[in-house]
């Protein structure tokens, strides 16, 4: 694998397009923190596999729209070379693409409109990180669910794209939770992880945890564990039981094990109890989302993921994780 990646990188090296399409993918592998391209490839196979086996090829060419769009305009606006070529300006840019076809009818004006989104995300990722900068804290997803909350919001007011959206529907006191088989537990865990880009896909799901396992294992393993654990917590408190089995009480919690357990801390055994931790309380603050959004008609998106994360990394100083 060292071999491809150093060979892969050797061609980046001496083309100007390919060293772009590396950027590319490294932002689509940045949605799940992998500085990879090879990460990214599988990546995109599994978006590609997710949206053409759910009929909405849309979708994926508003991810690839997205990724180069935003990348083009990173280069464009001067951003720090070394972030560019980590892709840190494609990822949010990717998850944007996603969305907007994913929530929005499909129309010309719809590829404006994702364009756009991408572009700004860009510009929103640059004001997030230097806004973060003082508190020691990533711009994590903030910038997509932000640009795709207004370009949602919005499309109530523009005829060309607007829709009833596709919400995630409120979990509210009387909502049905039913016995959960193995089949079902091991379907909602595979939809957990596939949601973190859009998509409800069993297949999708084991090629995005073969792209994490390529770059960590340790971010696959705790990828795995966050969708189970994320599960399991919500079946017990009694979730909606379509909510669990689709996997969108699962996707944020599944981010936020990732980036707690294998990004920004060590690993060790303090670290797993601390991830696992923010990892039960994103699965709350998904269900709180969800209720507080209904009414408006958005989907939470990540938003829970970026909340609890920021939560969980703000005491930093105080948590040693070099120790125990």
């Amino acid at each position: 694998m060292d071999s491809v990646l150093k060979a892969w990188g050797r061609l980046a090296n001496r083309s100007p397009v390919l060293a772009f399409v590396d950027w590319c993918l490294r932002g689509i592998g940045q949605v799940m923190f992998q500085d990879n391209p090879l990460t990214g490839a599988i990546f995109l196979a599994a978006i590609a596999w997710g949206s053409i086996a759910a009929g909405a090829p849309a979708v994926l060419i508003g991810g690839v729209v997205a990724v180069v769009a935003a990348t083009l305009a990173a280069l464009w606006l001067r951003v720090d070379g070394a972030a560019l070529r980590s892709g840190l300006f494609g990822y949010n840019a990717v998850l944007v693409g996603l969305a907007l076809p994913t929530f929005l009818p499909a129309g010309p004006l719809l590829w404006l409109y994702v364009l756009l989104g991408a572009v700004v995300s860009v510009v929103a990722t640059r004001a997030t990180a230097e806004a973060g900068k003082p508190f020691a804290v990533a711009a994590l997803t903030f910038p997509f669910v932000l640009v795709t909350w207004l370009m949602l919001l919005a499309s109530h007011g523009f005829s060309a794209v607007s829709a009833p959206l596709a919400t995630e529907p409120a979990v509210l006191p009387i909502a049905e939770s039913n016995p959960l088989d193995a089949i079902a537990f091991l379907g909602a865990v595979l939809k957990s992880i596939s949601q973190v880009f859009l998509k409800a896909s069993f297949v999708a799901a084991i090629l995005f945890v073969i792209g994490l396992a390529v770059n960590s294992v340790a971010a696959a393993l705790f990828a795995v564990a966050g969708a189970i654990v994320a599960v399991a917590f919500a079946h017990l408190f009694g979730a909606e039981s379509e909510l669990v089995t689709g996997g969108l009480l699962g996707f944020s919690p599944v981010l936020t094990a990732v980036a707690l357990g294998t990004v920004f801390y060590r690993p060790s055994g303090r670290v797993a109890l601390y991830a696992l931790v923010g990892t039960l309380f994103t699965v709350v603050a998904q269900a709180a989302t969800n209720a507080a959004l209904a009414p408006i008609g958005i989907p939470s998106l990540t938003a829970p993921f970026v909340l609890t994360t920021w939560l969980f990394l703000l005491p930093r100083q105080s948590f040693e994780t070099d120790k125990g």
